[in-house]
């Protein structure tokens, strides 16, 4: 017999009928508060630093340049000077004047010390005014996948974060479970994702969700090239007996009573008794089954049952 998971929250009525509620899933909470948290980092972004303001992750300067990015030069001397330029498989770019410029591997800062160099070496300025930046992030890239809407490879923008990751991803969807897992592997430059099992020297971290969502942002962690973000998909607890939507149901959060479990079912019907509650649990490769309370926790995979009432 299959069952059809159905998505829902953890709200909870005051009585014990529960009563029918509308579903809730995670990824639209996250959703709205992935655009709070990036509000909030860009209002904190305009105040003046101090002791507690200072930013903890890189600079975008601090990005390396990398094969088929696309950089703008703006020159203060000689406005024909500036434009947007390529960066090439052998990690260098042709500008005006000097010919061939090494790029690849280097931050932007030191593109512009070696730019000034060789424009002042080639005896064109005695001080050139330069800036570059990244026009289009190319060469560098995370990968996405799991219980998220758009699942793919995303090009890393230097100090992005996992907020700013999962809002390109298109957020969670509601059959995720509370993590983030994120893979940081061994080797960069991989072709494609790489799940914690897959490189057993990867750096695994893994992200509460809930916490993020609850304005923890030392969850909030940045990224780096060729990272993975990996949402599992949340494991099922089984409603049956004397409810009123029996069925799978998602566990989105940890430490889930037998009340929330009932909460998800749509409370029970009015022949059901929340006194006559059994759980049926596979542990060990053993069925066991043994009578709860509403207060009690549950497990992933867990059958609950709920009986009739005798009158």
């Amino acid at each position: 017999m299959g069952f059809e998971t159905r998505d829902s929250g953890f709200g909870i009525r005051d009585s014990l009928g529960f009563g029918p509620r509308d579903s809730v899933g995670i990824g639209n909470v996250l959703a709205a508060t992935i655009l709070l948290l990036m509000a909030a980092v860009a209002a904190s972004a305009q105040m003046p630093p101090s002791a507690s303001t200072a930013p903890v992750s890189p600079t975008i300067t601090d990005y390396v340049v990398g094969p088929q990015d696309i950089l703008t030069i703006t020159s203060y001397d000689q406005a024909d000077l500036s434009g947007k330029f390529s960066v090439e498989a052998d990690g260098t770019f042709t500008y005006p004047l000097v010919g061939r410029v090494r790029a690849g591997g280097l931050t932007l800062r030191q593109v512009e010390a070696q730019l000034k160099k060789q424009l002042k070496d080639g005896g064109f300025f005695n001080n050139p005014q330069i800036t570059v930046a990244v026009e289009q992030y190319k060469s560098q890239k995370i990968f996405i996948v799991g219980e998220v809407r758009s699942p793919g490879s995303y090009p890393l923008s230097g100090d992005m974060t996992l907020v700013e990751a999962l809002a390109r991803g298109g957020s969670t969807l509601p059959s995720a479970s509370g993590e983030a897992v994120i893979v940081h592997p061994s080797r960069r430059n991989t072709s494609g994702p790489v799940l914690p099992n897959q490189d057993e020297a990867a750096n695994v971290v893994r992200v509460n969700l809930r916490d993020l969502e609850n304005g923890v942002f030392s969850q909030n962690a940045t990224l780096r090239d060729g990272d993975t973000i990996f949402v599992p998909r949340a494991e099922s607890v089984y409603v049956f007996g004397q409810v009123k939507n029996p069925g799978a149901y998602a566990l989105q959060q940890r430490n889930t009573t037998v009340l929330q479990a009932l909460s998800l079912a749509g409370g029970v019907t009015d022949r059901g008794s929340t006194s006559r509650i059994r759980i049926v649990r596979i542990s060990g490769g053993q069925k066991k089954e043994f009578k709860v309370k509403l207060g009690d926790p549950v497990q992933p995979g867990d059958t609950i049952i709920i009986a009739e009432r005798f009158f």
